[in-house]
């Protein structure tokens, strides 16, 4: 099909993986080809200005601000919340540091890697929150990277960070970079996946659809093998 019948969809690194096989089976299902693009906001905002038919965030609250900062783009209306992920800690593979907990973290000499955005913005306090560990924890966090894509390049090219206090599914794309220790049900976190479709997108008709089949069990299972609930 031509270029013009593609549905354009944006949005954080986050959710690629799953958005993209789910687009993937959405043009196999209806013949309509979609693209998604995926990463820091300033790599793709461009772009999505001129052609983009839905934005997705990676926890609720990075929606609203890119509402906030780009008035008139997404249809709030229409807004969609998809499914939830949960935080986890990310460790070395074969944990030599024998982290186990959040309370761990807190020990001297643990260095912690923090992503204060993309969906993380304060994601640690929160958990350390529940057990009054904030103070403690926080003189730990070594560097705290604007999105998650610094936050994969530094963990991967600095050996030094023993943990990461992230969402479980980046585990799924880090298998061979990270082990998960995963949080004990009362200290469990989690963010939502929200969707919305643009105000002056072309394929109003078809983003529905494809919001639609998101919202559907064969996504869901998708969603579920990349660390969604």
């Amino acid at each position: 099909m031509a270029q013009s019948d593609t549905l354009h969809v944006y949005g954080p690194g986050g959710p690629l993986s799953p958005m993209k096989e789910c687009a993937q089976l959405f043009t196999i299902q209806t013949g309509i080809p979609v693209k998604v693009v995926g990463g820091p906001e300033n790599k793709w905002l461009q772009l999505a200005e001129q052609n983009a038919d839905l934005i997705f965030g990676g926890a609720e609250y990075m929606l609203t601000q890119f509402e906030q900062q780009h008035p008139g783009m997404i249809d709030p209306k229409a807004r969609v919340s998809l499914y939830q992920r949960r935080a986890a800690i990310l460790v070395r593979p074969g944990n030599p540091k024998q982290i186990k907990s959040i309370a761990d973290l807190t020990e001297p000499g643990i260095h912690i890697l923090d992503v204060n955005g993309a969906g993380q913005l304060g994601l640690w306090e929160d958990i350390a929150g529940k057990k009054n560990l904030i103070s403690k924890l926080q003189p730990n966090i070594r560097q705290s990277f604007a999105n998650t894509a610094l936050g994969i390049e530094a963990w991967k090219k600095d050996p030094s960070f023993d943990a990461w206090i992230t969402y479980a599914s980046w585990h799924q794309n880090l298998k061979e970079e990270t082990a998960m220790v995963e949080l004990s049900s009362e200290m469990q976190t989690y963010r939502g996946t929200p969707i919305a479709p643009t105000l002056n997108g072309k394929h109003k008709g078809q983003a529905l659809s494809f919001i639609k089949f998101l919202q559907s069990e064969p996504a869901h299972q998708v969603f579920k093998k990349w660390g969604w609930q």
